[in-house]
């Protein structure tokens, strides 16, 4: 007896076991407790590599009418927030009898109100009541239909406090088009569980609408940019598909491109990944004006060039280099060369400018100054020979006959800042005009640290070019980051402009099949903007790359300075491509203004991730995520950290 006791005290333990092992096999016991902290009661915590806080929502409120696409949008691109939709239709059985039972309640209304002498209350009323009659009679037609929709969101952070800022922004967004949101307060775990893929409503908030109403809340207007041609520069987070992007497609009104991030967000790893890829698979040449030091490693890979400009380095860099170039002649249609003097001669005299007024943007610098630099500017080709006969470029004999070997051509020397500055002391000592007496001693005074002659701390840029840009590189990094910041790496970036132009934009033909598709990047633009000649000179290079097939690159971390730059505002409209990495709230209102972004695509760029941003090319618009392989991320990444925690992997 006691045996048969124990047995059945062991059987039923085993049974009592098994029991609490069914009762844990579910969703809700066996998955949640190991990775979701379900404690709290107005959010959860999710416990994985990375801990991530989470708030779920329901759509509380609707406005009387819904607008297409904007009912949701600003929900469906709010950062890193997941929404769901539980769609029911409604039976035209039960669709009439409750339509019926509102418009009697309305009729009724009316009526009190019209007794009452509430004209106004009563004109309302009848208004609602025949709209309620017309639906009625479309769903008796067949016209349309009647739906229940519950609408969930849930909201991500990696902090609390991130989390509830996130919650007042986006309750602050909806409540613009009259869309209210309500935190699922105590039912945080079922509300979470709503919003998986696993079709399990398990919160229940309804509103109704009718078909064309329920076609609002479908974000059916993702845009899908792309090009059937190009690099594949990332993926579309809205449809996961690729973007395929090609700088050079002839639906581009123009070439030219620009990338706004704040610090850390990963516009130099996004230019880099795009460079490199378009070199490889597209042959594209691309040449860097480096401000810091970020594109070395990227020569270095794509077997291109590294040209270091510093105060202890051998390179020189001339200002006064001139080049021909190739255009169409408007009535034969066929090719010629030209050499445009005039031109050259006032992007000298600018680069010039800046450097008289120097660092404090001295006002001594006037219209007077100018003319005495333009006219010894002019006067230094002149005395060489130099004229807009592409032919006098090169040395020649007594007959006239170009001098050089067979295929090659002598150039002759250029005019140097040092043989310029011998020029303006030759003509102050000539000068009568008291009026330009000031100017000329101005100009000896300050010029003199730009002079080599004189052991100017600034004379890399005195003398004859000891670098030409071969044809055919991949990659020419000019590296001007070892240059003081305030007033010299700036100064560098306007003459090394215009020295680009020279060399690398003007060499490329008019004729698309004849020219070379090449990429000209300005990191850290914004240092040029205090400048008015530097700003001018990057407008002109920006309204004349296309007819070179050239694709200029701006990369800044400050729109602001942009904004309050009407004069530098012309880069943006001829930049047809336009990239917004993560930017700071503080940036924001003004890219909302310039750009017309929605207020879903503004409060996306304040809390996206690295390497997420918004692509628009013309009047198209996708969420973007970059993501560089494995080994492109040996040589486009720059944070150490993340260098480390790639290796380590």
């Amino acid at each position: 007896m006691k045996r048969n006791k124990k047995v059945q005290n062991e059987t039923a333990n085993k049974q009592e076991q098994e029991t609490t092992f069914l009762r844990k096999s579910t969703i809700k016991d066996l998955i949640a407790p190991s990775g979701i902290d379900v404690s709290n009661i107005d959010h959860l915590e999710i416990i994985s590599n990375t801990k991530r806080y989470a708030r779920s929502f329901f759509v509380s409120t609707l406005p009387r009418m819904s607008t297409f696409p904007e009912l949701f949008r600003d929900m469906y691109l709010f950062g890193d927030v997941n929404t769901s939709i539980y769609i029911n239709p409604i039976k035209e059985e039960r669709s009439q009898n409750e339509l019926n039972k509102v418009i009697n309640e309305l009729e009724t209304e009316r009526i009190v109100a019209a007794d009452r002498g509430n004209i106004n209350r009563e004109s309302t009323i009848s208004q609602k009541r025949f709209e309620a009659e017309q639906l009625r009679d479309e769903i008796a037609a067949g016209f349309n239909k009647l739906f229940e929709a519950t609408v969930v969101s849930t909201l991500f952070a990696y902090n609390l406090e991130d989390l509830d800022r996130y919650t007042k922004m986006l309750a602050s967004e909806m409540s613009k088009t009259l869309v209210g949101i309500k935190t699922a307060w105590g039912v945080q775990e079922e509300a979470f569980q709503t919003n998986l893929p696993l079709m399990d409503k398990k919160i229940d908030k309804p509103h109704t609408f009718d078909r064309a109403s329920m076609g609002t809340v479908f974000p059916f207007t993702t845009s899908e940019i792309g090009h059937p041609t190009g690099v594949p520069l990332g993926f579309n987070k809205q449809t996961g598909t690729p973007i395929l992007f090609d700088n050079f497609h002839s639906s581009l009104t123009n070439y030219n491109m620009v990338i706004f991030a704040k610090s850390g967000a990963g516009k130099s790893v996004t230019m880099k990944t795009l460079v490199s890829r378009s070199s490889v698979l597209m042959g594209i040449e691309s040449l860097a004006l480096d401000a810091e030091g970020e594109y070395t490693i990227v020569a270095e890979s794509l077997g291109g060039i590294n040209v270091v400009i510093s105060p202890t380095s051998k390179t020189i860099i001339n200002i006064f280099d001139i080049e021909t170039e190739v255009i169409k002649d408007e009535i034969t249609g066929k090719d010629r060369t030209v050499l445009n003097v005039e031109n050259k001669v006032e992007d000298v005299t600018q680069g010039l400018l800046t450097m008289a007024k120097g660092s404090t943007r001295s006002s001594e610098v006037n219209e007077l100054t100018k003319q005495i630099i333009a006219e010894a500017v002019a006067e230094e080709y002149a005395a060489l020979g130099i004229t807009n006969n592409p032919n006098s470029l090169y040395e020649q004999d007594s007959k006239g006959i170009v001098i050089g070997e067979l295929f090659t051509k002598k150039k002759k020397p250029m005019p140097t800042i040092g043989s310029w500055y011998k020029r303006i002391q030759v003509k102050a000592q000539e000068n009568k005009n008291s009026d330009y007496q000031y100017s000329y001693s101005y100009l000896l005074k300050v010029m003199k640290q730009y002079i080599r002659e004189y052991d100017g701390q600034m004379a890399y840029f005195d003398g004859q070019s000891t670098f030409e840009l071969l044809e055919g590189a991949p990659f020419i990094n000019l590296d001007i980051s070892q240059l003081e910041e305030r007033f010299a790496r700036p100064l560098a970036q306007q003459i090394l402009l215009s020295w680009i132009w020279e060399k690398f934009v003007k060499k490329n033909s008019e004729d698309r099949k004849k020219a070379t598709q090449k990429r000209v990047l300005v990191d850290e633009a914004w240092m040029l903007l205090p400048y008015p000649e530097a700003v001018d000179f990057l407008n002109k290079m920006a309204r004349r790359a296309r007819k070179r097939n050239v694709s200029l690159a701006i990369i800044s971390q400050r729109f602001q300075d942009f904004y309050e730059k009407p004069e530098a505002q012309a880069v943006l409209t001829s930049s047809d491509t336009k990239l917004f990495l993560a930017q700071d709230k503080s940036e924001i209102q003004y890219l909302k203004e310039v750009f017309k972004l929605s207020e879903g695509e503004a409060n996306f760029l304040v809390t996206c991730q690295r390497g997420e941003g918004l692509l628009k090319v013309g009047a198209d618009t996708a969420i973007l995520k970059i993501t560089p392989t494995r080994k492109e991320f040996e040589f486009v990444e720059t944070n150490l950290n993340q260098l480390a925690k790639i290796n380590k992997n």
